[in-house]
């Protein structure tokens, strides 16, 4: 295994199977790992946390339950576009996502994420994630802690 890569978002999900991080199953399209992959394995071996980086690049995780995810988020693809507002490369062949309240773009408050965002009580992790919109913002040490608490 060779190379890094510093993204300033990506995104992957995480299938839960039951109680325990052994149950956990990472979907990561642009990963080179096996795919689904176990969740320590992904951590282990994409996310390197051992992996020394520079501070202004700290590790930090939003994760959302699938079904509020599906009904808050939504992109009307502005991402997608150059300045000019010309496409980048031709965008996908279904319509714009629209959240379930109308919301026709939320991209940005996904991926925006800050240190003071993180929470680091367990409780407060379980319940917002089940419970917000854009879910928890966790860092790298807790996101095993949260998928062990998680049912």
């Amino acid at each position: 295994m060779g190379g890094l890569v510093l993204w300033d978002y990506h995104v992957i999900c995480i299938q839960c199977k039951g109680k325990g991080n052994a149950l956990r199953q990472v979907w990561d399209l642009d990963s080179t790992l096996p795919f689904p992959s176990p969740l320590n394995q992904y951590v282990a071996d994409a996310i390197r946390p051992s992996f020394p980086l520079n501070s202004k690049y700290s590790r930090l995780f939003r994760v959302v339950h699938a079904p509020i995810f599906l009904r808050c988020f939504a992109s009307d693809r502005r991402h997608m576009k150059n300045p000019d507002g010309n496409w980048i490369s031709p965008p996908p062949a279904y319509e714009p996502i629209v959240a379930d309240d109308g919301t026709v773009n939320n991209l940005d408050e996904y991926i925006q994420m800050h240190a003071r965002d993180v929470t680091t009580n367990l409780g407060d992790l379980v319940h917002g994630l089940f419970s917000e919109k854009l879910g928890v913002v966790v860092n790298e040490a807790e996101l095993l802690d949260l998928f062990s608490q998680v049912p």
